[in-house]
């Protein structure tokens, strides 16, 4: 039997206009959730795992550190590997969410050392990590933001 379900506000996004950039995916009550945006959509260029989970260990331990840090309800990848969810309360401002990915971005771009929560013992997957594609990425999308506005969180649509 199939049940009858409404298409989800996400999938009402026309990915094939998406660019890389950061944007307001949706609002739930006090929890805003952002569209971390680094590869375009259906482009043939996509996040590989390694890259991907470097990406989420070190995005997640940066933003669960700032001073954010207990307005962060969720950091974490797309399974389309083209970005990264970031939920935050509606505490953080959007010009403060804005500087708070530009910072995380230029941290995994910098980053130089061990991965954190890259042990056996703390990861499900410890052995895939691929720092130098991540650093890559980072700095990629640390330009992009660069200039980020508020007004430019809106998808276009």
């Amino acid at each position: 039997m199939t049940r009858k379900m409404e298409r989800i506000a996400s999938f009402c996004v026309n990915h094939d206009r998406l660019t890389e950039g950061l944007y307001v995916s949706r609002i739930d009550k006090d929890v805003i959730t952002y569209d971390v945006r680094m590869k375009r959509p259906n482009a043939g260029d996509y996040l590989n795992t390694g890259e991907a989970h470097t990406i989420e260990h070190l995005f997640a331990t940066y933003v669960r550190n700032s001073r954010f840090r207990d307005d962060v309800v969720y950091c974490g990848p797309m399974g389309c590997r083209t970005g990264f969810y970031l939920l935050l309360r509606d505490t953080v401002g959007k010009k403060e969410a804005i500087a708070l990915v530009r910072e995380a971005m230029a941290f995994i771009a910098c980053f130089d050392g061990p991965i954190p929560g890259a042990t056996r013992p703390e990861c499900g997957n410890y052995l895939d990590h691929d720092l130098e594609s991540a650093r890559r990425t980072a700095s990629k999308m640390a330009a992009i933001l660069e200039d980020w506005t508020e007004e430019k969180l809106d998808y276009e649509m």
